[in-house]
């Protein structure tokens, strides 16, 4: 039943909500776009969105696109509520944007997991394009590769009919136009879309200038709904982060610090800022000098990390063979523990580590080793 209660979860958790990007990224930015569309009060007239079925447009735009209803918001976290289950409740934040390749990256968490999606608007469908489960680190993912099953999400025209299959055989389609869903936000005017699987059912509303607002799932046992709450702005994301530094026992210590991600911030440099900050204890030694840059840092698929230094990591570390080898240690916990693997591999300007005490060879990584820890 529990890992029927999961399955279900996961199926809720697709959901999708946006940021846009405003801090510096490897790609252009996108321009700060509009605030949500306001809710639809019950005595004004709402915009109609599409009013038959072969796409005739009156009282709306000439065309209504997939971009109407995923906008691109920064710094924007999407609280909804559930009801019928455990985890039917979730806040989504978006990690990265990229207007060129028009592909997102979100973060939904659940409180039992985090999921981190890349979505793509290509071909006028908007689709799951990779899905990452336990993703407690962050990290851009923005240019993976598209899985091979790839779940399209919204098909272009957005009139009912539109239809379109998944790969697990399930049917998807636009069932209703101009649904009028309440949330405690208000009134929202959206399209419904309904899939169709071999034992259960899921409506999906989405609403233009908000994007989804509500998800209905439904099944012989169940019946499960989440729905759009509160929408908080200038909201970054934020995450807890264990640093490990040497101190003159000998030993390490753990000192945590709450990290800030603005949508489209670069980890590497987020995390080398606060591995510079001063600890508190001076008897803590520095993993790496004010001078030194992280040039690169990624998780591979081989579950290494992989961060590559500038020179300053060795001509400025100022240490005995002794702590060296404890900041070394110090680093990789520290990085370890970020992304949840156990090995790293630390280069110095795209060469292997190596200075007058300790040199590693091609590709050779350095465990994740908590026995001088102190807690």
């Amino acid at each position: 039943m529990k890992k029927y209660i999961l399955t279900v979860c996961l199926m809720m958790s697709f959901l999708l909500l946006t940021g846009c990007g405003r801090k510096k990224n490897t790609n252009p930015l996108v321009s700060p776009t509009p605030q949500p569309t306001a809710p639809i009060e019950s005595e004004q007239p709402s915009p109609t969105i599409a009013e038959t079925e072969d796409g005739t447009n009156a009282d709306r735009k000439d065309t209504w696109t997939i971009a109407d209803f995923y906008p691109a918001l920064e710094d924007m976290e999407y609280v909804y509520k559930g009801v019928g289950m455990e985890y039917a409740s979730f806040t989504v934040f978006m990690d990265y944007f990229d207007k060129d390749t028009n592909r997102y990256q979100t973060r939904t968490d659940n409180g039992g997991t985090v999921t981190a999606k890349v979505m793509e608007i290509k071909d006028g469908k908007l689709s799951v394009i990779k899905s990452v489960g336990e993703a407690y680190y962050r990290d851009n993912l923005l240019d993976t590769e598209a899985e091979k099953d790839v779940e399209v999400l919204l098909m272009e025209p957005l009139v009912r009919g539109t239809r379109w299959t998944l790969p697990d055989g399930s049917e998807r389609y636009i069932s209703n136009i101009n649904v009028k869903v309440e949330t405690d936000l208000g009134t929202y005017d959206a399209i419904e879309v309904k899939t169709e699987g071999t034992d259960s059912t899921t409506k999906d509303y989405y609403s233009p200038g908000v994007g989804l607002i509500k998800s209905i799932f439904r099944s012989e046992e169940y019946e499960v709904s989440s729905t759009l709450s509160e929408i908080k702005t200038n909201t970054p994301y934020k995450l807890a982060v264990d640093f490990y530094y040497p101190e003159q026992d000998e030993k390490i210590h753990v000192v945590q610090k709450e990290i800030t991600f603005h949508t489209n911030d670069v980890t590497r440099l987020v995390l080398e800022k606060a591995v510079k900050e001063k600890v508190l204890n001076n008897n803590y030694v520095p993993l790496i000098s004010t001078n030194t840059k992280i040039n690169s840092m990624y998780l591979g698929k081989d579950h290494i990390v992989y961060v590559d230094f500038s020179k300053e990591l060795i001509e400025e570390m100022e240490a005995g063979s002794g702590f060296e080898q404890l900041i070394l240690q110090s680093i990789t916990n520290t990085l370890g523990s970020y992304y949840g693997v156990k090995e790293v591999c630390i280069t110095v300007d795209q060469k292997p580590y190596e200075s007058g005490h300790i040199l590693l060879k091609e590709g050779e990584t350095l465990k994740v080793n908590m026995d001088l820890v102190v807690r």
